[in-house]
């Protein structure tokens, strides 16, 4: 590929490639997968970290990725209080899917090209680059910077989360969130049977599988919207990329699964159109909304127009809230 190098000032061809390969984050993707594979290691097993385990898949792949990442940061499906609005990123960022605003940006650019080339994680080149294959590179126009610049200028210009893209700071909250599961899991059982042997196993359970395998579990999942419900599914919607409808992705996903709704009306709260299509992360928002933790719910529309606003810079949208910085 050759291009003017006008972004350098330089004459001549852009010889520069169009990714690089990230060995450091493929090799620690591949060692976070060989830690969940711990789970089947006899000691590991207690009912406590099963149960644990199960408790936080929902809470932080729910709250924390489709509520907060997704329908709320993303898409502004609706709006909380700014101390709930970080209750619920903070989750997202316990996912180790990467700070939000990277989040926010690179699944924005999705939604402009979505199946196109320029889709960040097509399955146009393979399964298995939109599953997880785009995730060891860095690609051109999508390195961090870059797409944290022009996909999401609105959440880079607010405090928190322009701190949470600096150094290592999202993934020191992530560490600091495994080490709280062990130290909560070995003390109580430490001071219920007096045993610290026994304190060590259920510590060590608890982070096992309410830490590792629950974080790889939502990977996975997450990764499943990218790359299932782009290939397998039905249409409620004529759609100009390859979005589908998958019940089993919708299922363990908390409602994501139906995907081709969400690309029919982007900004709608609600992924499930049709009555038996199951939308509990919906349900949560609705009782959210009832608790005072949400507000301004978006609805289903018949003008599907100000989609396109969903790219910052298009619209007022971007701009910071009242009192926000």
């Amino acid at each position: 590929m050759t291009s003017s190098n006008t972004e350098s000032g330089v004459d001549g061809p852009d010889t520069r490639p169009d990714r690089w390969f990230l060995p450091g984050r493929m090799i620690a993707i591949l060692l976070i997968h060989a830690a969940a594979l711990t789970v089947f290691i006899p000691w590991v097993f207690t009912w406590t970290g099963l149960i644990t385990g199960l408790v936080t898949w929902h809470i932080f792949g729910m709250f924390g990725i489709t509520i907060g990442y997704h329908r709320m940061l993303t898409h502004q499906g609706f709006t909380c209080p700014k101390w709930f609005e970080r209750t619920l990123v903070t989750l997202g960022v316990c996912c180790l899917q990467g700070p939000p605003a990277r989040w926010v940006g690179t699944h924005r650019a999705h939604h402009k090209f979505s199946d196109d080339e320029a889709d960040p994680h097509t399955p146009s080149r393979s399964f298995f680059w939109s599953h997880m294959g785009w995730l060891f590179f860095d690609v051109k126009g999508y390195t961090p910077t870059e797409v944290c610049a022009k996909y999401a200028p609105d959440l880079m210009r607010r405090r928190f989360y322009s701190w949470l893209e600096r150094g290592w700071n999202a993934e020191l909250i992530y560490v600091i969130h495994a080490i709280a599961f062990w130290l909560a899991g070995f003390g109580l059982a430490w001071a219920i049977s007096g045993n610290v042997l026994t304190g060590l196993q259920i510590g060590t359970s608890v982070l096992v599988w309410a830490v590792v395998l629950r974080t790889v579990w939502v990977w996975h999942i997450t990764w499943s919207v990218n790359s299932l419900t782009h290939v397998f599914g039905y249409q409620n919607f004529e759609s100009s990329d390859n979005s589908r409808n998958n019940w089993l992705v919708a299922l363990l996903a908390h409602g994501e699964g139906w995907h081709n709704n969400h690309h029919a009306d982007q900004r709608c709260a609600k992924a499930g159109h049709r009555w038996w299509e199951f939308d509990l992360s919906f349900l949560m928002i609705r009782i959210m909304k009832r608790l005072g933790l949400a507000k301004d719910i978006k609805l289903r529309r018949l003008d599907k127009s100000s989609d396109a606003d969903l790219i910052p810079g298009t619209a007022d949208q971007a701009a910071v809230p009242p009192g926000e910085s």
